[in-house]
């Protein structure tokens, strides 16, 4: 993965699934019986804290839990897992993002992400958004990568990995439907008369997803399915590679 590709972020975000302590501590997570088992035992809902980052302005520790309202912020080469509700979110490196309240305490209603980039797994359940200063993404059962590019006037990018989102972006208005990545760029000005733009995959994988869903008992389409498709920005699975041919037996 090449770092033109990766638009300013660093490798390791995008390959931290990879790393030993995060697999254990999301099969701790599992075993221990994910959020209902931490909220009974009033454990903290947090999966992994990499780093320096703060709670509501104040430095968080593993041991505390996360809840709706709350403000999180983490620094340079930090990173915060967590599951809140049916949702589990991956917080990357200098983001700035707020988790406002549902229907419940534990049920978010609205992702807002100010800087930064987050990729997030969500179950199904009431409509949800995600909001960041130039889009708003109606969300059902999904799972999603949102960043904020604030060297380009706050343009956000959004994938739509898997599921139903409902786009809209200065008045322009899109429904995504995929199986997977189907990708849109939020523009800060217009780009041929249009702020929602179509976009390539940028900055996330597959292996994310998966890893985030597992925390909540879910699987992505691809692995339901048992195929993946083409990061081509369209985001269906017919779109298909070209399978190589076989090659001739000797004679």
């Amino acid at each position: 993965m090449s770092q033109h590709t990766l638009q300013g972020r660093v490798e390791s975000e995008v390959t931290w699934f990879q790393r030993r302590d995060t697999l254990k501590a999301a099969a701790a997570w599992v075993a221990m019986g994910g959020l209902p088992a931490a909220m009974a035992q009033q454990r903290s809902n947090v999966v992994e804290l990499l780093g320096d980052v703060l709670l509501n302005g104040r430095r968080m520790l593993p041991q505390q839990t996360i809840q709706t309202g709350d403000e999180i912020a983490t620094g340079p080469a930090s990173r915060l897992i967590f599951v809140l509700g049916n949702a589990s979110f991956n917080v990357r490196q200098n983001s700035r993002m707020t988790v406002e309240r549902g229907a419940t305490l534990h049920t978010v209603s609205l992702l807002r992400l100010l800087t930064g980039a987050v990729v997030s797994a969500f179950g199904s359940g009431p409509n949800r958004s995600i909001v960041t200063p130039t889009l708003t993404a109606g969300i059902r059962g999904t799972g999603v990568y949102t960043e904020v590019f604030a060297d380009q006037a706050n343009r956000s990018y959004f994938c739509n990995c898997y599921g139903t989102v409902e786009m809209e972006a200065g008045g322009n208005r899109a429904l995504s439907v995929s199986s997977y990545h189907q990708s849109f760029w939020g523009e800060a000005s217009p780009q041929a008369g249009r702020f929602l733009t179509p976009a390539p995959a940028l900055n996330h994988a597959d292996e994310e997803l998966e890893f985030l869903a597992r925390l909540i008992d879910q699987r992505t389409a691809w692995q339901i399915a048992g195929r993946t498709g083409v990061k081509d920005g369209r985001g269906y699975m017919e779109q298909r590679p070209p399978e190589a041919h076989p090659a001739m037996p000797r004679s």
